[in-house]
């Protein structure tokens, strides 16, 4: 029964399409359901899958109890042993735990569309039994999930631990033939980001809903293929299940880090512009098929949407993922355009295409003649042959010049250059360094206040021993010397027009990982903590708990996570430490909120709100903010807001941008809607200082 789930997994299969209906796709009051509803499944059948999660959860809950049982009883002289394989039987938690999980969140999500998707899920615990068997007899990470003796090519399934929520996330790997166990020789990884796919459960990619995985599998080349979180065109916390899937695959494979490739088609195609212009420096060369590459012309074009009245706050937040703007950063990314002759979707390269020609840059877009959404075989033996030639190229050598374009502090690294302070942000921010010779750097700017280089270990590509000489907007500095191990780092700040040699402060401002939009609060781990009183206005306390309510299951439904969720009074030192805290309410029935009043920007009265030097009055308004928690300025204080696209969004993931930026007030009288929380009364951005503009 395991054989047939590998051999339905691996059957040369077609990508995922975008799937959208123009037209009544942009009419906000009648939106269809995404995901959608599954067929009806006989109770019993779901009793008894339901049944089998808990039997799995109870196998290896008995399996880790016996472990520690081990450790405990265990002679010093064994504890070691004892610690060592209770420790990697942890590690193989994610591997295990993903299958009911995915069964579960079938269940609970009305996710089954096929009669025959009940003995995929039967399957994938079949999987789950075999892999705890395995586990508790003591072998290796490679023997459990599969890896065999390299005579044929396999598509393995499992899981990683997420550190946004804590949950098991699923993933799927093409391990070449001629890896086996115990192969430690790098090879090249290409990510492949898969097409939009509204039924693509976690089910159905663990099972066989990864459809692309018969597209490209170069030669001894692994593929990886995440899931992203559902259908969001792995953005939010969808780009952090690529990055972290990749991390957790580089732990446990030998992949050559610096042969790995951005690739998809479709929604996937998106993806690959997103991150190829994001993360330019982490790519030896990038693939983009069809998809989109920006948010007014696509929508206008594919959707024919009307987005004449977007307000001036989410056209600048366009900015966080639209790709033409960042298309410069191409050049640190060899790039491989695909679109079907025909196919509406050639837009995104087109567009792309005339981007790259403001930087002197020729696009290469390959075209499959009378093509519509696919991919021609005949392209695709080009495409390939011009990324087999990429990756024979692609260097370890530590570039000498470096070209970064940013607009925020979320996308802040080209190689050994790092942006950690903008003069104003959502502005372009732009930063050229050169060797000038093996002792001298120059360095030019454009809106950027700190900046750090580094180096590390044997990076250093200069003379040794030296302290190099900064040359930056016309500024020099010395820098102090390379370290003996050939690493290197300076960091720098623009202090009344001149750059100096800086140490780095507590300083509130904004800096990578602390610079909001409130979207950003829901890329790394957070906790939501809702209140444990009434508000006095029942119009606000009815919103608290509806938008409570609605970020949670959301965030369940949407980006599949598990919830995290405690009441005021129980938030701890060690939650405030390790969490973004993600709060609902106000200080009147929050007493998280209470306790920090005095240092938060906005302060709440019986008759008015008060945010800067502007007043409030309306009676059933209430504030919706990102802000550095007081108590731990590392993290973000959240208050009353998910993330910020809803239902409307849903229906393309062109339209899944941030729709709130930093603040904003709320008037809750008539309710939330399927694109707003409210009427919005006013919104803003906090400057680099957190300050109300």
């Amino acid at each position: 029964m395991l054989r047939s789930i590998v051999a339905a997994i691996l059957m040369p299969l077609a990508s995922f399409g975008v799937l959208a209906d123009g037209p009544a796709d942009n009419i906000a009051s009648s939106v269809r359901p995404i995901p959608p509803a599954g067929i009806e499944i006989d109770q019993q059948v779901i009793q008894s899958l339901r049944q089998r999660c808990d039997a799995v959860r109870a196998s290896w809950s008995d399996v880790m109890v016996q472990a520690e049982q081990t450790v405990q009883h265990s002679k010093k002289w064994q504890q070691a042993t004892a610690r060592k394989k209770r420790n990697e039987l942890r590690s193989l938690e994610p591997e295990v735990l993903v299958f009911p999980r995915a069964v579960e969140l079938a269940i609970e999500l009305n996710q089954f569309y096929k009669e025959g998707e009940v003995d995929s899920a039967n399957q994938l615990l079949d999987l789950a039994e075999h892999r705890i068997k395995l586990a508790n007899e003591g072998v290796s990470w490679e023997e459990v999930i599969g890896i065999r003796d390299g005579k044929q090519q396999q598509l393995i399934v499992g899981g990683y631990r997420s550190k946004i929520d804590g949950s098991f996330q699923p993933y799927a790997v093409v391990v070449p033939k001629g890896f086996a166990q115990g192969d430690s020789r790098p090879r090249r990884l290409d990510l492949w980001f898969h097409g939009r796919g509204e039924k693509l459960s976690e089910v159905n990619f663990l099972f066989n809903g990864q459809k692309s995985a018969g597209q490209y599998t170069p030669d001894d080349s692994f593929v990886l293929h995440p899931y992203g979180r559902y259908s969001n065109a792995f953005k939010f916390a969808g780009e952090i299940d690529v990055l972290e899937a990749l991390s957790y695959l580089q732990s446990r494979l030998p992949v050559d880090e610096h042969k790995i490739a951005a690739r998809g088609f479709s929604m996937g195609g998106a993806a690959c512009w997103q991150f190829a212009t994001h993360y330019a420096d982490r790519f030896f060369a990038a693939n983009p098929g069809a998809g989109f590459s920006e948010t007014p012309e696509f929508l206008k074009s594919f959707q024919q949407e009307d987005l004449s009245g977007t307000p001036d706050f989410q056209r600048k937040l366009w900015r966080l993922y639209d790709c033409p703007p960042w298309s410069r950063n191409l050049v640190h990314c060899p790039t491989v355009a695909y679109s079907g002759e025909l196919d509406r979707q050639k837009q995104a390269a087109d567009v792309m295409e005339s981007a790259l020609a403001e930087h002197d840059i020729d696009l290469i877009h390959v075209i499959g003649p009378q093509t519509e959404h696919k991919i021609h075989d005949d392209s695709k033996v080009e495409i390939e042959q011009r990324m087999k030639s990429l990756a024979s190229l692609a260097k370890s050598d530590v570039p000498r010049q470096i070209d970064l374009t940013t607009f925020t502090l979320r996308y802040n690294r080209m190689h050994w250059v790092h942006v950690e302070g903008l003069q104003q942000h959502w502005e372009k921010a732009h930063v050229t360094a050169s060797f000038l010779n093996d002792q001298q750097i120059e360095l030019n700017t454009e809106n950027v206040t700190h900046l750090r280089l580094s180096f590390r270990s044997g990076q250093w590509p200069g003379d040794f021993p030296c302290s190099p000489v900064l040359k930056i907007d016309g500024t020099q500095l010395i820098g102090p010397p390379i370290h003996s191990d050939r690493s290197w780092e300076i960091s720098l700040a623009k202090q009344q027009g001149r750059w100096v040699i800086a140490e780095d402060h507590d300083s509130l401002r904004k800096r990578p990982g602390l610079q909001g939009p409130i979207d950003d609060a829901f890329m790394d781990s957070f906790l939501f903590v809702l209140p444990s009183k009434k508000s006095s206005n029942e119009k606000l306390q009815a919103w608290y708990e509806q938008e409570a309510k609605h970020a949670m299951s959301h965030w369940r439904k949407h980006f599949r996570g598990d919830i995290r969720v405690v009441n005021d009074h129980e938030v701890t030192k060690e939650m405030i430490l390790r969490h973004h805290l993600v709060t609902f309410g106000d200080p009147e029935c929050n007493t998280l909120l209470e306790r920090l009043r005095d240092a938060l920007p906005m302060q709440w009265s019986r008759d008015a709100l008060k945010l800067g030097s502007k007043q409030y009055r309306q009676a059933n308004i209430t504030g919706i903010a990102i802000y550095p928690n007081p108590l731990q300025t590392s993290k973000y204080l959240v208050i009353n807001s998910g993330f910020t696209f809803r239902e409307y969004d849903y229906l393309n993931n062109a339209r899944q941008t941030p729709k709130l930026p930093d603040w904003a007030i709320v008037d809750v009288t008539d309710g939330p809607t399927m694109r707003a929380p409210g009427l919005i009364v006013d919104s803003g951005f906090f400057d680099e200082t957190w300050q109300v503009w």
